[in-house]
């Protein structure tokens, strides 16, 4: 299987294509949210290397997140603990992976194919000891589509990703 049939939002590997490579691999959204109430983790502690933006920093973060912070619940080891079928190998987007969802599966997308509510999902991209970077996927607001930091402790929406080749 060479993948040339895949498109955006082709239900493919475990969840939704909503990014592709150009070299026959892209990102998947899982279908359904992980949680409705998990925190960043580690309000008040920067997380060392879990600062990455761009598409393909979101595993990373992930792994970084979970070496520099031991708190239950958080939205990084949901993501990490997931397994969709065969698929366990899920992390946490960064800002720009979430921005793509959002853009191409989401609220910002001709039809919500990933069935996203109209609340703000968290990223693995921090942005100081207190804050990282969440996205509004509300269709209908001032601030839809808007990128910002948040508190840690707050509790945005938390849905995970996966790398396909």
């Amino acid at each position: 299987e060479d993948n040339s049939c895949i498109r955006i939002g082709s239900f493919h590997e475990g969840g939704i294509v909503f990014y592709l490579d150009g070299n026959g691999g892209g990102l998947i959204s899982a279908s359904l949210d992980q949680s409705t109430v998990a925190s960043w983790g580690c309000h008040g502690k920067p997380i060392n290397g879990a600062d990455g933006t761009a598409i393909g920093t979101g595993d990373q973060n992930t792994i970084d997140i979970l070496a520099g912070c031991t708190e239950v619940g958080i939205a990084a080891k949901i993501c990490d603990d997931l397994t969709l079928g065969e698929y366990n190998d899920w992390f946490l987007p960064s800002k720009d992976e979430l921005n793509e969802m959002y853009l191409n599966i989401g609220q910002g997308a001709p039809v919500n194919i990933g069935n996203f509510t109209d609340v703000s999902y968290r990223s693995s991209t921090e942005s100081g000891a207190n804050n990282a970077w969440t996205q509004q996927f509300a269709a209908s607001s001032n601030a839809a589509g808007n990128q910002y930091p948040s508190s840690k402790s707050n509790m945005p929406y938390v849905r995970a990703i996966r790398r396909f080749y």
